[in-house]
């Protein structure tokens, strides 16, 4: 392994441990910041990601590709959280950083930087370098720092999954837009933990019926006493 590459994945493991492992309401910022490092740090040595153009049969891979992904993670989600102790506590956890910033915002930061920038990362500058396998193991390791079993498993089966579309020859703006779609789809727009709807609600307390009025006894007519 080159030194720019053992340098970049020490570095990557680094920011991911700085970023799950700080403050929880300046999660998002943080997550930001490690993308613009990896992912510049990507462009500046690859010349050949810093040529990447989209098309139209690019995108269409990619969004079909994210939908095999999320068809996977269904199937893992329920796994997780029939086999781990913890998968369901786990999983909430994950889907809580939702409520950290507006939903538009996160969109924003997983479109524009964060899913660009770990494609470029992971499977563009990583891969190419240590294969499919290695980069799979790396980009697993990296959330190790979280403690989240649930995360670093999906995280592992997202490389995988990702790393061998690369290895099959997928371009990587298709890839870019399959990460960027399955992350906006799977944490925003249609995510696998079931919402909560009764232990949410909020009943009006049911008023006590009122009391029914004494019946009224019409009142004996006066006159003389029949006899």
């Amino acid at each position: 392994m080159k030194p720019v590459t053992a340098i970049g994945i020490a570095m990557a493991f680094g920011l991911f441990g700085l970023t799950f492992r700080g403050p929880r309401a300046r999660f998002w910022e943080r997550m930001t910041i490690t993308g613009l490092v990896l992912g510049n740090m990507a462009l500046a040595n690859d010349r050949e990601l810093r040529r990447l153009r989209f098309r139209e049969r690019d995108v269409a891979l990619g969004l079909l590709s994210a939908a095999g992904l999320y068809a996977i993670f269904q199937v893992g989600d329920r796994t997780a959280r029939a086999v781990m102790p913890s998968g369901s506590q786990e999983i909430g956890d994950i889907y809580a950083l939702r409520s950290l910033r507006p939903k538009s915002e996160i969109a924003t930061r997983l479109a524009t930087v964060i899913g660009p920038a770990e494609e470029l990362f992971w499977r563009g500058f990583v891969q190419r370098r240590v294969g499919a396998a290695g980069a799979a193991m790396a980009y697993g390791g990296a959330h190790l720092a979280t403690g989240n079993a649930t995360l670093i498993g999906a995280a592992t089966v997202a490389g995988v999954y990702w790393g061998f579309l690369r290895a099959i020859g997928m371009s990587m703006p298709a890839l870019i837009t399959s990460h960027v779609a399955w992350d906006i789809w799977i944490f925003l727009l249609a995510p696998t933990e079931p919402e909560a709807v009764a232990s949410a609600e909020v009943t009006a307390p049911v008023a006590p019926p009122e009391p029914s009025p004494p019946p009224v006894v019409p009142a004996r007519p006066r006159g003389k006493r029949a006899t």
